[in-house]
């Protein structure tokens, strides 16, 4: 009887988990092993008090009064093999043991997990799919709109950058004349506002003196328009001047005037305010220019990092190359304007001289923008004076595009005219002034790379 019993209490402490003691320590889950046989049957454990191996029941009866024993058979090499693999005991004494029907193993694991064993990951969910893709198109949405609102400061940015890569070589040039760094940007920087300061007082003075004229010598305007022979014609018959006469006393023109005039000054003040911050940036960016190119250069993985560093010298060398050269031609552009235009006695040359030297700076609009400015103001000088403007224009526009900017743009930009056209054009409809001034550097700068880069590439393959 008392081997019967054993043998059930054996087999139920190999399938229930065992609980904690009284003292608080709990007693290890057991293993599964094979059931013992019951006492006379076959097998190659025997009951108690019979000899031969000790049985499972045996080894995991307690004695009254003494400890619980360890319910799990002793393996003489499982010490052994745990420290020789580091794998769980546990584990190995399940691995080939046969449980009983309706049993189930139990990990020690589970012991530490209060809330049991976690799932599997939910990687092939639709649901969590659909979510994860949800999230990358709001995400991007969300990138393109903070974009779109930046727009402005970004262009302020591109330019301010573009402007520092291009004062660079003067920098440059001046270091290499024995002056420091510092001291040749504040030689640059200055040389940047006294340009502007100019130009301001070449052109404001004369546009305040035509504006206050205009204003001062309306009354004999109206007064020479009402004597003339075809405008009393047109009043008799369609009564334009009493028309005029009542929209002036109704409000309406002063309140368009008004609001004509806070336009102006809105657009005044942001202009003045993009030129400021326009000077400031590039200030910074002409001083940091070297700590951005080796903080770039330091993102790049070490093994490319020297290739990488030629090909960026190169680029920021043909686009400060680019820059420096248009400066230089639009300064000969208006240097030969302003003394045509004295001249010729054409009024405003000084200011007319300074903007066909800044429409200069524009590619394959500037030239003729400037010029048609110059020739108009020359035409109500006297024809003669404005067919003389004419010619000239002509003829300086063949000088400069090929003798004046071949000798400049040979060592710095080597574009070829069709990738000019389409970098000014394409440049030109995504951003305006500022992206046709942008393009052809930018696209001298892919050619390098499809030169540098992918030609070699495609070579080897």
């Amino acid at each position: 009887m008392s081997d019967t019993g054993d043998t059930e209490r054996a087999e139920l402490s190999s399938v229930f988990p065992s609980l904690p003691a009284a003292g608080g320590d709990s007693v290890p889950a057991p293993a599964m092993a094979a059931p013992a046989t019951a006492a006379g049957g076959t097998g190659p454990a025997t009951a108690a008090g019979g000899t031969g191996p000790v049985t499972a029941a045996e080894h995991a009866a307690p004695t009254p009064g003494g400890p619980i024993p360890d319910p799990r058979p002793t393996l003489p090499d499982r010490d052994a093999r745990d420290g020789a693999d580091g794998s769980d005991d546990d584990a190995d004494d399940a691995d080939g043991a046969a449980l009983p029907s309706g049993a189930r193993k139990v990990d020690a694991k589970e012991y530490e997990q209060p809330f049991g064993r976690p799932g599997r990951p939910l990687r092939n969910n639709p649901f969590l799919f659909g979510l994860t893709a949800a999230l990358g198109v709001l995400t991007a949405w969300l990138g393109v709109q903070a974009i779109a609102s930046a727009g402005s400061a970004l262009v302020l940015i591109v330019i301010s950058l573009f402007l520092a890569i291009g004062l660079n070589p003067g920098v440059e040039w001046l270091q290499r004349h024995g002056i420091s760094r510092l001291w040749a940007i504040t030689i640059v920087f200055f040389a940047v506002i006294a340009f502007f300061v100019g130009f301001g007082l070449a052109v404001v003075p004369p546009l305040t003196d035509q504006t206050s004229g205009f204003v001062q010598q309306l009354p004999d305007y109206v007064q020479q328009l009402q004597n003339h022979p075809m405008i009393k014609s047109i009043d008799e018959r369609y009564q334009v001047l009493d028309k005029l006469q009542q929209y002036v006393t109704s409000g309406n023109l002063a309140s368009q005037m008004f609001g004509g005039l806070l336009g102006v000054a809105s657009v005044v003040i942001s202009a003045l305010f993009s030129a400021l911050t326009i000077l400031v940036l590039t200030l910074y960016f002409l001083g940091s220019l070297n700590s951005i190119k080796e903080t770039f250069y330091r993102l790049v993985p070490r093994s490319r990092r020297t290739r990488v560093r030629l090909l960026g010298d190169e680029i920021l060398k043909q686009i400060g190359g680019y820059v420096a050269g248009n400066l230089i031609i639009s300064l000969i552009a208006g240097v030969v304007t302003w003394i045509f235009l004295s001249i010729m006695q054409v009024p405003y040359a000084l200011p007319l001289s300074i903007f066909v030297a800044i429409t200069d700076l524009i590619p394959m609009i500037g030239a003729f923008l400037g010029a048609g400015v110059a020739s108009g103001v020359a035409f109500l000088t006297s024809p003669q004076a404005g067919i003389a403007c004419l010619i000239f224009f002509v003829i300086y526009q063949q000088v400069e595009n090929y003798i004046i900017s071949p000798p400049i743009f040979k060592s710095s930009v080597a574009v070829p005219p069709v990738a000019t056209i389409v970098g000014a054009l394409l440049g030109g409809a995504l951003l305006g002034v500022v992206g046709a001034l942008l393009g052809i550097p930018l696209a001298a700068a892919i050619l390098l790379l499809i030169r540098e880069v992918v030609f070699p590439r495609q070579e080897r393959l």
